[in-house]
């Protein structure tokens, strides 16, 4: 008798949707995520049914990968250019590559820059 699988015990890959308005969360499930095996493959801003936006992170598991082998991520996000360019050159000095970057606004009415990056 053949048995038939989910449908998802038949995909190569896992995925998962990350959605916040706080950096901080953002940061802790992005790392569970990184953790888990989990790669970064995009993200966006979505507008809420609320009226504020979210970051979006979209990430990637490949069944098949070596768990031993997996990323640490950092979150920045900062309203300045300036701090931004002094974060970003301090977190590629300690090997983080940088991998997504958006734009949105703050529930206070600015913009906020929110950068990822990734290293081994």
């Amino acid at each position: 008798m053949c048995k038939l699988k989910d449908v998802d015990d038949l995909s190569k890959y896992q995925y998962k949707l990350l959605a916040t308005n706080k950096t901080s969360t953002m940061q802790e499930e992005l790392q569970a995520a990184g953790d888990a095996g989990y790669e970064y493959r995009g993200q966006t801003v979505f507008e809420t049914s609320f009226g504020n936006e979210e970051v979006v992170v979209i990430l990637e598991r490949d069944r098949d990968a070596n768990l031993d082998d997996i990323y640490e991520y950092k979150l920045l996000a900062t309203k300045k250019t300036s701090t931004m360019q002094a974060e970003l050159q301090q977190a590629g000095d300690a090997g983080y590559e940088f991998v997504g970057l958006t734009v949105s606004s703050t529930l206070f009415g600015g913009e906020e820059v929110v950068a990822i990056l990734r290293k081994r």
